[in-house]
């Protein structure tokens, strides 16, 4: 007996080579995700050999998106964002739109279309958040302050393209592509849109909020893990079909939202842990499925119009991005990080592109033109990262250039001079120093902050605190902060990567200085207590021995009372 086995036929061999191109990769220090891609090409039907089911390939992909998408709501934090809305919110719209006018006058050079290169141009102005988060990890820069305004910045390109995706069906008869939805006058049409939007959006907000997390914790109490998981995946992939069933919204929508209502609920944290590898697999899936729609052929036909759209997307938007982030009077480290982050295009451009070619507003070579883009983008922005330090001395070294470029150096320290001596420097200013700062305050001991994230900055000196704007590992800083007098250094950010730098400043101007220092990581700790960085403390370390005291502290409190 004969069977159909064109799905498990597509699934392995994508997994498979999958696991081959994405191992080379990250042996040649490139994102997993170029093996991916390189594993559909190379199953796509534009190559010879063996030719997966392409039409299978794109209902796992649907999947994927789902899942992708799901996987940003589930760790969407309102909060976060808010902490840098100030710069991420005008900075990505601006860019969006830089990096859109761009795209749109790449694709009038080739005889496109308004609605064509709107798309296109929309295509080339997003970032991949999951490259990005892969890349501030890797450099220990996630929860740095600098980490955390590239994070917002792609959260909020996110969200722009989430409400493209919602905008475009219904829009796409007025661009020249096929026209789905009601008809009738622009606006009418919008306002049929945007109200099945609100609907569901109110929906899960008023109703989705209260049951979907009641559910997790009445299947968590069954304590079967495998229940918990399915419960999960069954909420990301329902929610997200009965919503673009319901309500004609997109799938990706709908997964986001259903991440966002789970993440009310107190176990988010495991439902994101126990949906990971699922998640994982079909975003491998996805990826693959991608590079199996991309043409070779256009790096032959069309090498201008290739360099032109690599152009846009390394240097065109990332130096948009850079002079926006100097314009809202941001540090140069943070201009050229932000850069960095976006010189390359990933998961929501190809999303995009496949909803402009169902539309019908796309040719088929601008999905070839972003596919390369975005290979080429995400191999080389290791790469990008890599000059960051290069550039910023190079442009500071330039005379005068650094008070230009550098709004913050500008700012005054705020410390009189006259007042500090014998003070505590403290590095940083979230969940921890707010606490070690509380606690000095309360016994009397001078400090001064030092924090990256000026609104905090602002906020304290409001309040008479004394602080200091800026990276505490250039000595500038350390110096308003009057390090030379003071007689300690406390580090309590989670950037551990400009430590030894801190550390260093310090000891040369104040070389009798008490220097304490915060790590999450054993060998981190282990590296620092090398080089003599002073007192090093662990989170977990100092966790345990406060409940193990607690708990001596009451055995010993029970046999007094027997």
């Amino acid at each position: 007996m004969h069977h159909n086995l064109s799905l498990i036929t597509t699934i392995s061999a994508a997994f498979g080579l999958a696991l081959i191109f994405g191992f080379v990769a990250v042996r040649m220090k490139l994102p997993a995700l170029v093996g991916y891609l390189m594993a559909g090409i190379l199953i796509g039907p534009f190559t010879p050999g063996y030719i997966a089911d392409v039409d299978l390939a794109n209902q796992l992909a649907e999947i994927g998106v789902m899942l992708l998408m799901f996987g940003v709501g589930l760790h969407f934090s309102l909060d976060d964002l808010m902490e840098v809305r100030r710069i991420a919110l005008p900075g990505a719209v601006l860019q969006i739109a830089a990096a859109t006018v761009l795209g749109m006058g790449l694709a009038w050079m080739m005889g496109w279309g308004i609605g064509a290169g709107l798309v296109f141009g929309l295509a080339l102005s997003v970032a991949s958040t999951v490259v990005l988060l892969r890349a501030l990890e890797e450099r220990g820069m996630l929860e740095t302050m600098n980490g955390r305004i590239a994070v917002g910045w792609l959260v909020v390109e996110d969200l722009v393209m989430v409400l493209v995706l919602v905008l475009l069906p219904a829009l796409s008869g007025w661009l020249g592509g096929k026209t789905e939805g009601p008809s009738g006058s622009l606006w009418s049409t919008l306002a049929w849109t945007l109200g099945e939007v609100a609907l569901f959006i109110g929906l899960m907000l008023a109703v989705g909020r209260r049951i979907f997390p009641w559910l997790l914790w009445q299947v968590a109490r069954t304590n079967s893990r495998e229940l918990f998981t399915l419960c999960v995946i069954a909420a990301a992939v329902g929610i997200a079909y009965g919503s673009a069933e319901l309500f004609g919204v997109s799938f990706a929508l709908g997964a986001f939202f259903a991440g966002m209502v789970l993440r009310e609920s107190e176990l988010s944290h495991r439902a994101a842990q126990e949906s990971l590898p699922l998640r994982d697999a079909f975003s491998v899936l996805f990826f693959v499925s991608v590079g199996m729609l991309f043409d070779p052929r256009v790096i032959i036909d069309q090498p201008l119009q290739l360099l032109a759209t690599v152009l846009i997307i390394v240097l065109g938007k990332s130096l948009a991005a850079f002079a926006l982030v100097l314009a809202l009077r941001y540090p140069l480290h943070t201009a050229l990080t932000v850069s960095a982050s976006l010189a390359q295009i990933g998961e929501f451009s190809f999303i995009l592109v496949g909803l402009g070619l169902s539309l019908g507003l796309l040719p088929q070579e601008a999905q070839s033109l972003v596919l390369a883009g975005a290979i080429i983008s995400i191999a080389v922005n290791p790469f990008t990262f890599r000059l960051i330090e290069p550039v910023r001395a190079r442009l500071q070294a330039r005379a005068g250039y650094q008070r230009r470029a550098d709004p913050l150096a500008e700012l005054p320290a705020s410390v009189p001079s006259e007042k500090v001596t014998g003070q505590v420097v403290l590095v940083g200013y979230g969940r921890v120093g707010r606490q070690i700062a509380a606690t000095l305050a309360s016994r009397g001991t001078a400090c001064v902050v030092v924090e990256q994230n000026r609104e905090l900055v602002q906020m304290l000196r409001q309040k008479g605190a004394w602080a200091v704007a800026g990276n505490a590992a250039e000595p500038a800083v350390l110096i308003q902060a009057h390090i030379a007098r003071a007689s300690a250094l406390v580090i309590a950010t989670p950037d551990t990567f400009h430590v030894r730098a801190m550390i260093e400043t310090a000891r040369i101007l104040n070389p009798g200085i008490c220097t304490v220092v915060r790590t999450h990581s054993e060998e981190e700790a282990a590296l620092l207590r090398q080089e003599k960085a002073g007192e090093v403390f662990i989170g977990e370390h100092e966790l345990a021995k406060g409940m193990s005291a607690f708990v001596l502290e009451r055995l010993a409190r029970r046999h007094e009372d027997t």
